[in-house]
């Protein structure tokens, strides 16, 4: 039975003839396509880096936008850890433009590390520590001593080797004279969020954060305690020297002190330097 089907070939095409004057006009095209190209490279190589102490996650991400209005063209991308951490990646060449600390200590080192441009360092903030428990304080705790009753099995607070807050923490309970007998009822945390996070989901009963991170969860959390400290809880910034992005790296530092950042920051429960 016949079909009704169809085989078929390719057709040969002929070569393509272009005058010169098209294959003038078709690479200037190119070319201008090329160099299009380039400017839109060019235009994201103004993305700012920006490690940071996680205490400060919920400002610096409401700061960004605000530079980046004050900056067009500019994009910044944060990345958030214990300031050690973030002191450790740097030094190890990670891409970073602007470094900001939650204690002197971890900006000194960064800064006798020759990581820094020292002539950019300041400090834009100030916090305070406190002794966070679960809403409502049911062990009602009010003093440093109460974490000595056996009803408190465990409190939260930061690696002292890794994490500012838990340096703070550990010298104020030695101040106390209550660090060796309660050492061993301490839970080690990586950043003081997760401190606040072991106290929130009740895992601990206390733990050792900084007021700014107990004042975003107060229908989880409440403050039991502020806990003075010999130096005050200044957050250092600063230009990292290998940044290839100086300037704009500096406008960011120097943005943290303007009317319009430090505003933020105070609506986040920061002090003024």
């Amino acid at each position: 039975m016949p079909t009704n089907s169809a085989i078929f070939a390719p057709i040969p095409l002929p070569p393509i003839r272009m005058p010169p004057s098209r294959l003038h006009r078709l690479g200037r095209r190119c070319a201008s396509a090329v160099v299009l190209c380039l400017s839109v490279v060019a235009a994201h190589a103004d993305q700012l880096t920006v490690s940071a102490a996680s205490s400060l996650t919920q400002a610096f991400r409401a700061l960004g936008p605000a530079f980046e209005a004050a900056s067009p063209g500019t994009q910044v991308r944060f990345n958030f850890a214990a300031s050690d951490a973030l002191l450790a990646q740097v030094a190890q060449g990670a891409p970073v433009d602007v470094l900001a600390c939650a204690d002197q200590m971890s900006m000194d080192r960064a800064q006798q590390q020759g990581i820094l441009t020292i002539s950019s360092r300041t400090d834009f903030a100030r916090n305070m520590l406190v002794l966070v428990v679960p809403r409502g304080n049911p062990l009602q705790l009010t003093r440093l001593l109460d974490l000595q009753r056996p009803e408190v099995r465990r409190f939260a607070m930061g690696q002292p080797n890794g994490v500012p807050a838990g340096r703070y923490a550990q010298h104020a309970l030695e101040q106390a004279h209550l660090w060796t007998a309660l050492q061993p009822k301490a839970v080690f945390a990586q950043n003081v969020r997760q401190s606040l996070d072991y106290v929130a989901r009740g895992e601990v009963e206390a733990g050792f954060v900084y007021r700014t991170d107990a004042l975003m969860r107060p229908d989880e959390v409440a403050v039991a305690l502020v806990l003075p400290t010999d130096l005050p809880v200044l957050y250092p910034v600063a230009v990292v020297a290998d940044s290839p992005r100086q300037a704009l790296a500096l406008r960011f530092v120097d943005f943290l002190s303007s009317s319009p950042a430090q505003a933020i920051l105070e609506r986040h429960g920061f002090l003024k330097p």
